[in-house]
């Protein structure tokens, strides 16, 4: 089986403030959240699970793996997607006139601003893609139970990709903070 899982909550998720690839830690909440959601997967089996090295992703898998004996492996690829100079920015979801509002308001014309320094859909697709490619594939073809915890963006690429989803699909799945979903 495969599952995935986004972060605990943030000071800049309170804040409505783009974070992509800044390395914002979890706030309390996000670790309260992490704790009820260990409760709630404690009899969920993992064989191994796959992590984004940023702070408030490492956090929220060493919570919920407390006290389990399955190994924890950081994957570069699986950082949240990279958003270059509109990272903080505030409102980019209520549809401010930025180049990024776009992602998430209609991602299937959302054109990366390269100049800024963002990844574009392509890169994420293709990072997320050799990633379950590489190492989540094997393990299921072995039997083994797989968890990924991550980002709002990069597990709806992943989600997206397993599913088989059109782009103006992108985030119909519904990245909630601390909630696990059964992708396979």
């Amino acid at each position: 089986m495969l599952y995935i899982i986004r972060h605990g909550r943030t000071d800049w998720n309170d804040l409505h403030k783009l974070q992509g690839r800044t390395d914002i830690p979890l706030n309390e909440d996000g670790r309260k959240m992490a704790k009820k959601a260990a409760l709630e997967i404690k009899d969920v089996h993992f064989d191994i699970c796959f992590c984004s090295p940023l702070k408030r992703a490492a956090e929220t898998a060493q919570i919920l793996l407390e006290g389990r004996d399955i190994p924890l492996v950081y994957d570069d690829r699986l950082v949240e997607m990279g958003f270059g100079e509109y990272e903080g920015i505030a409102g980019y979801f209520d549809g401010i006139d930025s180049p990024v509002s776009a992602f998430f308001m209609n991602p299937e014309r959302y054109s990366a601003p390269i100049a800024a320094g963002a990844e574009s859909m392509d890169e994420l697709f293709e990072r997320t893609g050799s990633f379950l490619e590489e190492k989540v594939m094997p393990e299921l073809k072995q039997g083994r139970d797989v968890l990924i915890v991550g980002h709002g963006a990069m597990n709806s690429a992943i989600i997206s990709r397993i599913k088989k989803l059109p782009l103006k699909d992108f985030w119909s799945a519904g990245i909630e903070n601390c909630k696990l979903m059964k992708l396979c």
